[in-house]
């Protein structure tokens, strides 16, 4: 285009050779020609299948704060749980605050996606700055401390961190432990959960709707210096929080449903694998009982493990975690806290922590339990993921504001 305005600002003279005339003229439908040619910007993932209306068009991903917000100025005060619950700001200037993790000396480990690019540690007493212990890696998001490392996953590999806090101004070269992750954009951040003495760790599906390859779209899990590795659950869109039942040992996650269905359409699931390689039904079925127009032809819902709940349209159903500590009310105490981080395509937002309580027949009752993060249909925060202290007391992170809420109880 730059090429053809230039054109048309240059004109000969009319007095100028016919021949000079002429091949400026073909000049110029050459230019016009390759610029007709040229393929069109290509859509970024999270755009493709919008609908081609005004109020689709407006929407896009929500992007956390460039700066953490003030602590003078968080949503803290504004949030509501049940009674005999109280929260606190726990820690504030955590930009883009993402997955919680507690080492052995009772440092707190907290991943970023992208905004941040980095792992803090805060110390669990004193005044909780972060401070930055690794910098300037992308999509640093999945973490886990396990036998005094600290194991990190980006989009393209996993690498553990030994003796991680006794090296928090200088962690050294971590030890490669897998590097053939696909990366990709779309649902490369990843999250970790060590159990049995097993890693486990997601890859998202590459798009927002598509056949993913045997690399995407699943739950994998490997040894602690990778390997064996070894798939856990198939046609998983998108997790990002995961944890194990406490009582049975058994694997429950959230997921991401696909976008642009419908504004109410499908909702996000809350899923336990009950048996080696189920399949979840993306991309032939959301929500355990919508056949997709495009992948679901010739494939039946009842062929794929149902949802053990419902979490709400676009949820963003994020960080899972049993509570294992003993503060809260015993009816709690096993029960899964789960972070709705909030819907970008939808125009209603909404976003809270559920909680949630498996029925011991394979599905779960969900309500809400910490509310006030949207304000006036505009988020104020996001919740991510969760931590639970030593003294029982539960740490949440908001990734949207950049900080750490404390959930406590104190009530009868």
């Amino acid at each position: 285009m730059a090429m053809i305005r230039a054109l048309r600002r240059f004109r000969a003279p009319f007095s100028a050779p016919f021949s000079a005339r002429a091949a400026l003229a073909t000049l110029l439908c050459a230019a016009v020609t390759a610029w007709a040619q040229q393929p069109p910007a290509e859509e970024p993932g999270w755009a493709k299948g919008r609908p081609k209306n005004e109020a689709a068009t407006r929407m896009a991903p929500v992007p956390s704060f460039p700066i953490p917000t003030a602590a003078d100025q968080l949503p803290t005060a504004r949030f509501k749980l049940p009674p005999g619950f109280k929260v606190e700001t726990w820690a504030s200037g955590v930009l883009d605050a993402r997955e919680l993790r507690q080492g052995a000396k009772g440092t707190v480990f907290v991943s970023t996606l992208f905004v941040g690019n980095k792992v803090y540690a805060i110390a669990e007493k004193g005044d909780r700055k972060p401070k930055t212990v690794i910098d300037k890696t992308e999509f640093a998001t999945g973490i886990e401390f396990h036998k005094g490392a600290l194991y990190l996953a980006t989009h393209k590999q996993i690498v553990r961190y030994d003796g991680i806090e006794d090296k928090l101004d200088n962690p050294g070269t971590p030890v490669v432990l897998n590097d053939k992750l696909p990366g990709g954009q779309d649902h490369s951040w990843r999250y970790l959960r060590m159990h049995g003495d097993k890693l486990y760790y997601a890859v998202g599906a590459p798009c927002n709707l598509c056949e993913p390859d045997d690399a995407h779209a699943r739950i994998f899990r490997m040894n602690p210096d990778g390997s064996g590795i070894e798939t856990v659950a198939r046609g998983v869109r998108n997790t990002v929080g995961f944890d194990f039942d406490p009582k049975t040992g058994q694997l429950w996650f959230t997921d991401n449903g696909r976008d642009w269905l419908s504004e109410d359409l499908p909702n996000d699931e809350l899923n336990v694998v009950t048996a080696p390689n189920q399949h979840f039904g993306f991309p032939y079925c959301h929500q355990g009982n919508i056949a997709d127009s495009e992948f679901g032809w010739g494939k039946s819902c009842s062929d794929y493990v149902k949802p053990a709940a419902l979490l709400g349209p676009h949820a963003a159903a994020l960080g899972l975690s049993f509570y294992k500590g003993t503060m809260f009310p015993a009816r709690y105490r096993g029960a899964m806290f789960i972070a709705r981080h909030g819907p970008w395509n939808r125009t209603v937002k909404y976003a809270d922590i559920a909680v949630a309580w498996p029925d011991g027949k394979g599905g779960a009752k969900v309500e809400p339990f910490m509310t006030g993060f949207v304000e006036n249909n505009t988020y104020l925060g996001r919740p991510v993921d969760f931590l639970v202290l030593k003294d029982g007391s539960m740490l949440v992170s908001d990734d949207h504001a950049g900080a750490i809420y404390r959930i406590s109880y104190g009530g009868r």
